[in-house]
């Protein structure tokens, strides 16, 4: 196994568990806690998470998925360039996912919050993007295993 697929796959594990451990949490803590709250309270605090969130989340996100290119590129035994094949794909379905569903209402929460008003549809769009939650934590969790058969395949 390269070094540099093995230092690519660490950068990219690292990197990856920033956006599992949030969408984790997420499903986790923030969707129940989120359904049994008012409108209001929705359409303020997620629109305030949002706002930082979508801020700050897409540095690791982008170094998880460039990383992770690097890695199985870098690789040199089919498991390794299987598991990064894997984990690739995982992390580009997950910003899929992100781009067509998740951005769009975060958008909208974070216009609600900072305008302090209420959509009328935020239980609507609140549920939309629960809809889409345990899937992308899930497709963190394939690309976490991915890119760590890359380090195991030494």
């Amino acid at each position: 196994m390269s070094s540099l697929a093995t230092a690519a796959a660490l950068v990219a594990v690292a990197a990856a568990a920033i956006i599992y451990g949030t969408d984790v949490f997420s499903a986790l803590v923030l969707r129940p806690a989120a359904v049994d709250a008012a409108d209001a309270s929705v359409a303020d605090l997620l629109g305030r998470v949002h706002e930082y969130g979508d801020r700050r989340l897409p540095v690791p996100g982008a170094v998880s998925v460039l990383a992770a290119a690097l890695a199985t590129v870098a690789s040199d035994t089919n498991p390794a360039r299987i598991g990064g094949a894997t984990a690739l794909a995982a992390l580009l379905a997950w910003l899929a996912i992100y781009v067509r569903v998740s951005a769009p209402i975060n958008r909208r929460l974070r216009a609600a919050a900072a305008s302090h008003t209420v959509p009328a549809d935020t239980r609507v769009l609140q549920q939309r993007w629960d809809s889409v939650i345990w899937t992308r934590a899930a497709l963190q969790t394939i690309a976490l295993a991915g890119l760590l058969v890359i380090i195991l395949s030494r």
